[in-house]
């Protein structure tokens, strides 16, 4: 299995994943995982079968229409009574609910929000192919979101982050019994997240013949499959090569033989595995701030944007397909530069000046 590329296998676990899904809900739900299946990633088609489990989850538990009903035995005629009142009692429900495992869930308006565009994705579907006579979904609108300010890593930060890493100043006895053990690899992985961008799952996935130190560059496999080479500086490439170096003197476990990054089981490290990386190295340095692979991914990007002010390159390294995504990101950013302009063209000399 592991001898696939790395996006291939999340791709295949995945697809089992949703099938197992699917089994839990009506089976009008398989044409529509069918019909989205060319514009969205696996991982998005989980999301939405998890958020439509939720939504007939409410239909049974709260509206008496469906109360004696299983979620399987519900048909497209039963949605299509479904009316805007009853899906804005849904976003009500979202606040607080608790499942058949009676695990509590809250929501804020962004899980709200997602929640309610995976049912405007659905009920727009049928509606569209006319297997729906009525849309209330698109009657609905979103809760307005509040803008958060983007979490990153200060400069001084960045250079206290890796220090943590190279000598270890700050980790409990426990933690340093394992470091003298992994510093070499933590320090390549996060000089990579810290400079190139590139998502954590895209940097697990990367394999031994990814990296391409002639040119300095990595082979990575962006959402939806698409194999772009992301190009980095000096201090990756010092740190790569001193990672390397061990990697060379390292046996993997079967299977895991072309993994860049292994984990203390000599497997392919995990997306979690470096989120608790991240987490106990950004705990030392900046202990208020949540810091996450992602928001290390922020700190690149507020960097290049502040190198470089061009908007549009950045988006392209950070491989978002709508520069408006990345100007929603770094909107703060852009109007600190249009005040900063205000005095950069002067209309006439002052007296004295040449």
């Amino acid at each position: 299995m592991e001898r696939r590329p790395y996006y291939e296998q999340v791709d295949i676990q995945n697809t089992k994943k949703l099938r197992e899904l699917l089994t839990s809900l009506p089976s009008f739900c398989v044409t529509f995982f069918r019909g989205i299946e060319q514009t969205t990633s696996s991982r998005t088609r989980i999301a939405y079968a998890y958020d439509l489990k939720v939504f007939f989850d409410f239909l049974i538990k709260e509206n008496p229409y469906y109360k004696d009903k299983e979620i399987r035995d519900i048909t497209l005629s039963d949605l299509d009574l479904v009316k805007a009142l009853d899906l804005e009692e849904y976003m009500e429900y979202l606040k607080y609910y608790s499942n058949e495992e009676s695990l509590e869930h809250i929501n804020k308006e962004r899980g709200i929000t997602r929640k309610l565009s995976s049912l405007k994705t659905f009920y727009n579907y049928f509606y569209k192919k006319e297997m729906l006579q009525n849309n209330p979904a698109a009657l609905v609108s979103l809760p307005k979101l509040h803008s958060k300010d983007i979490i990153r890593l200060d400069i001084d930060e960045v250079a206290m982050l890796l220090d943590s890493v190279e000598k270890g100043e700050g980790l409990t006895d426990r933690q340093r019994a394992f470091h003298e053990k992994t510093k070499i690899r933590d320090m390549a992985l996060l000089t990579l997240l810290l400079g190139t961008g590139i998502r954590v799952s895209e940097c697990v996935g990367l394999d031994l013949n990814d990296v391409d130190l002639k040119n300095d560059g990595i082979r990575i496999h962006r959402k939806g499959g698409k194999e772009v080479v992301v190009y980095f500086g000096e201090e990756v490439r010092e740190a790569l090569l001193d990672y390397l170096k061990k990697r060379k003197r390292i046996i993997p476990a079967d299977g895991h033989e072309q993994a860049l990054f292994l984990s203390l089981q000599l497997k392919r490290i995990s997306v979690k595995s470096v989120e608790n990386l991240v987490k106990k190295y950004a705990k030392i340095v900046t202990p208020l701030k949540k810091i996450t692979p992602h928001k290390l991914r922020s700190t690149y990007g507020t960097n290049l944007y502040q190198e470089t002010g061009d908007i549009y390159l950045v988006a392209d390294v950070l491989g978002h397909s709508d520069v408006n995504t990345t100007r929603k990101h770094y909107a703060a950013l852009e109007e600190e530069r249009r005040r900063s302009a205000r005095n950069a063209v002067r209309l006439r000399e002052k007296p004295g000046r040449k």
